[in-house]
């Protein structure tokens, strides 16, 4: 009995001690963030000077997680050792190699994997620039100990960061020159085949009228010139515009404004009109032939036409050719009067110039040579826009930027040849006095 009472006269002791310290603390005014001259690395300090008190949760020690990645660098001698261990994973924070990379060594990098755990790219990048920093220092960088799949990854890195040795890919003049040569010689050469091809399939169908597709003929006809003439309208009234302002800034120095109308007269009908209306169709109709007959190479349509022994040029070709030969002249008559038009309102407005007079003026000058000259260009040029979308639209590659490729080609092709044909005529008719 007298133990017992002794136990339990200790256990009321160490109660009553116990609602002291309890009562001592809550006496103690609190810390406040708020009071002036505490801040909380004040509070942080002073549970730290006393130490760990029971109950208090922010005094204990923040302990490391095992799992997290951790890299120690350790030398003996020559040696240096890398033991890596933990989870590697990019969204946390990892070690660098910059922190702890020797300051020197001579003999041997070695990796060991010490418990670890699940990696991604992260170790590759850390251990990446662990052997770059081992070949810089000329030490032998040893990974036997890494895993297997570890190590193959990190020589697929290596094999992508080598470059090629530098090659001089630059060429000479000479060669530039040679193969611009050769390229343009196999395009004329493609562009006179193709040629050929329309002259016999032409050939033929002048001595078989009934096989040629009339029908298709006649939409392209509405197509490339009924439906082209507000383009044109609009680009010729405003280049006349163009053309008649500024031959009046000189004429007009010399009080000869009213040959305005002979220099639009003759611009107009002999070189502007037919160029123009060519540039205009290049751009909307030879564009579109391309596009279309890229479209069917695609879809393998021309393919089943030479199957069934039908001739794509023939069944496809001829009908755009003949209704762009047929409606350019049109449009360049057309063209050459939206011309005439814009220089008389700019005579009327600017020039003060009645159209009566204007109209006059021009017909002194404009006679039927000069038309005959632009219908002719005319006429060439609708059968270039026509050959070029047809061209570059049976050579597209099989594929929608093949096609795209061909539109494009098509356009440049066309208005290159415009201009080379339009400067070779401006020659013959000035040899043969038109």
């Amino acid at each position: 009995m007298d133990r017992l009472e002794m136990v339990d006269q200790r256990a009321v002791e160490v109660e009553e001690k116990c609602v002291e310290r309890v009562h001592i603390r809550a006496q103690e005014p609190p810390l406040s963030l708020e009071a002036p001259g505490c801040t909380f690395k004040m509070a942080r300090q002073k549970g730290l000077e006393h130490g760990p008190r029971r109950g208090d949760i922010g005094a204990m020690p923040v302990l490391q997680n095992p799992t997290d990645a951790r890299a120690t660098v350790r030398a003996d001698g020559d040696l240096v050792e890398l033991r890596v261990g933990g989870v590697w994973r990019l969204s946390e924070a990892l070690p660098q190699w910059k922190d702890l990379a020797p300051a020197k060594v001579s003999g041997r990098l070695r990796v060991v994997p010490d418990g670890l755990g699940y990696w991604d790219m992260s170790l590759l990048l850390f251990l990446d620039q662990a052997a770059r920093w081992s070949v810089v220092e000329r030490a032998e960088w040893d990974g036997s100990a890494l895993p297997e799949r570890l190590r193959a990854l990190l020589v697929q890195i290596e094999a992508t960061r080598e470059a090629a040795t530098p090659v001089d890919r630059c060429e000479n003049l000479l060669v530039t020159v040679g193969l611009a040569t050769r390229k343009a010689v196999r395009e004329m050469r493609f562009i006179l085949q193709f040629v050929g091809e329309c002259a016999l399939a032409t050939r033929r169908s002048v001595l078989n009228p009934g096989h040629f597709r009339w029908k298709d003929c006649l939409a392209e006809m509405q197509a490339c010139g009924a439906m082209a003439l507000p383009v044109v309208s609009l680009v010729s009234f405003l280049v006349g515009l163009t053309l008649a302002y500024s031959g009046a800034i000189v004429l007009r120095r010399y009080g000869g404004d009213i040959y305005v109308a002979d220099i639009l007269g003759v611009a107009m009908t002999r070189e502007m009109g037919a160029v123009m209306a060519a540039v205009v169709l290049a751009g909307r109709t030879g564009a579109a032939f391309a596009a279309q007959l890229g479209s069917m190479k695609v879809n393998e349509e021309i393919d089943a036409l030479s199957t069934l022994g039908i001739s794509p040029v023939r069944f496809l070709v001829l009908p755009r050719l003949l209704a762009l030969s047929i409606m350019m002249p049109l449009l360049a008559l057309y063209s050459n009067s939206m011309g005439v038009l814009g220089g008389m309102v700019v005579a009327k407005t600017v020039l003060s110039i009645q159209p009566t007079a204007y109209w006059v003026e021009m017909l002194t000058i404009v006679d039927l040579p000069d038309l005959a000259v632009g219908l002719i260009k005319a006429v060439a040029f609708g059968l270039i826009v026509g050959l070029s979308g047809c061209l570059r639209g049976l050579q597209a590659e099989r594929s929608a930027a093949g096609v795209g490729h061909a539109t494009t080609s098509a356009v440049v092709t066309a208005i290159i040849l415009i201009i080379t044909a339009d400067a070779l005529f401006a020659v013959l008719f000035n040899a043969f006095g038109l």
